[in-house]
């Protein structure tokens, strides 16, 4: 378990899946969210990690955390 883990309102499983995958869901996630609501996603895809950041700031979304967790990386993203 992480200490201090921000808490998130939905998650989005997008392991196994590679992308753009994983964008497209977290797209549809947020889509269904209010403003500053936090999505957590899980990612396999190694390119996710530079998607993610892409993404953030193409979309203005905040990145607020993101690492490796159990084999998976993981992303915190509070909606706008």
């Amino acid at each position: 378990m992480m200490e201090q883990s921000p808490q998130f309102e939905r998650e989005v499983d997008a392991r196994g899946l590679n992308c753009p995958l994983p964008i497209l869901r977290t797209k549809k996630a947020l889509n269904d969210m209010a403003s500053g609501q936090v999505l957590r996603i899980l990612a396999t895809d190694p390119a996710s990690v530079r998607d993610f950041e892409a993404f953030a700031r193409q979309t203005g979304n905040q990145l607020l955390q993101h690492g490796e967790q159990d084999g998976a990386f993981f992303f915190l993203l509070r909606r706008k």
